[in-house]
């Protein structure tokens, strides 16, 4: 196996009237051996862009890729030693998935003994010997996705590269295909890099997590520093379901006490009481604008939080209810901002109705609003 390094790697597509598009911005990444890294961002982030000049579908406008040590800029797809699964499968229809698998190595004239080798320990790992008989329309969604992977692990390349693989599969399905994805990497030790939009797909299966947006690199850490720990407000809301609340305010002193101040000018905007940590990472924002964040499952229904946080309980209002089952999804107002709460599934509460809540500060986070970056 091998490692991937992205040096400065820029894309520039010509763009209308000659004016050039930057959709890659210089970016900088090293991907370790046997790691499985994974891309996630929105659509138009850069992300699959990057992935392919890392395969050599796309031509690279600047910086370079290498790939165990070796530069590829200008090497080609088929002899970078990387295998690549797309999101539509891209499956012979007339061929058997036998076939289907065996299709590249017998191009490389590989001996039809190692052939069968290859393919049957694959489908094996796979689930899919009771199936290499059969061409991919009679094959489920998933079957066909596990023939694409299939397909590239008999090439036992240096690098797998897998470009939104899960897009096509209902829920269900997916949830099934990622463990599967996952106990492949466990079992193959391989180095691998996922694109992926969906930031569950992201959390629950890479080793580390690299977030884009606009071209440019926000963050690159493991999944739950990411949560824990983001560098900025685009991580933050990004990563996370449902996403991290944002308030807009000031931060001001009253009785010896810094509290964030919510930016409405109305009687029921949040006043929110500092602790030790926050304040004294809020105090160079005195009388400044600020941005405070908090998780919803740090937004804590008044009845199920001690006396001594009741204290700081704040006047909301329900404006949606969502059971979700093992969980329910609060949707509450103060006059000024929409937020959510992660709450007990057994919390009912219909809409219009005026609760308290607290907030565990703990867990909360203060961003500047230029820079949008995290404080302290």
């Amino acid at each position: 196996m091998a490692n991937v390094t992205i040096e400065n790697l820029t894309k520039i597509y010509p763009g209308e009237k000659g004016s050039p598009v930057k959709v890659v911005h210089g970016i900088n990444l090293e991907i370790r051996d046997r790691e499985f890294m994974v891309l996630v961002g929105p659509s138009g982030c850069g992300k699959s862009t990057t992935l392919r000049m890392i395969a050599g579908l796309e031509e690279i406008s600047g910086g370079t890729v290498k790939i165990g040590g070796r530069m590829v800029n200008d090497v080609l797809p088929k002899d970078r030693d990387i295998a690549m699964v797309f999101q539509n499968y891209a499956l012979y229809p007339h061929m058997t998935v036998y076939d289907n698998m065996a299709f590249g190595l017998k191009l490389r004239k590989i001996p039809g003994a190692e052939i069968k080798a290859r393919v049957r320990e694959a489908s094996a790992m796979l689930g899919l010997d009771d199936y290499l008989d059969r061409k991919p329309k009679a094959l489920s969604g998933g079957q066909r996705q596990r023939v694409a992977v299939g397909r590239a692990i008999v090439r036992k390349p240096a690098v797998f590269l897998f470009d939104e693989p899960l897009s096509n599969l209902d829920a269900k399905m997916r949830v099934s295909m990622r463990a599967e994805i996952s106990k492949l990497h466990a079992r193959l030790g391989a180095t691998m890099i996922y694109v992926t939009h969906d930031q569950v797909e992201a959390m629950t299966m890479g080793s580390r997590i690299c977030v884009m947006k606009d071209g440019h690199i926000m963050q690159v850490d493991e999944p739950l520093n990411l949560y824990n720990k983001p560098a900025n407000m685009f991580v933050a809301g990004f990563i996370g379901s449902p996403p991290m609340n944002f308030f807009h305010g000031t931060i001001q002193e009253s009785a010896g006490k810094l509290q964030f101040v919510e930016a409405n000018q109305g009687e029921s905007r949040i006043s929110i009481v500092l602790d030790e940590r926050l304040g004294t990472k809020a105090a160079p924002y005195l009388g400044r604008q600020i941005v405070f964040g908090i998780r919803p499952e740090d937004v804590r229904d008044a009845p199920t939080v001690s006396p001594s946080e009741s204290a700081r309980a704040i006047a909301v209002r329900v404006e949606v209810s969502e059971p979700m089952g093992a969980e329910t999804f609060l949707y509450l107002g103060t006059g000024a901002t929409s937020f959510i709460a992660r709450v007990s599934p057994t919390t009912r509460l219909p809409p219009g109705q005026q609760i308290k809540v607290t907030l565990n500060l703990a867990n909360a986070h203060l961003f500047d609003p230029a820079s949008e970056r995290i404080i302290g």
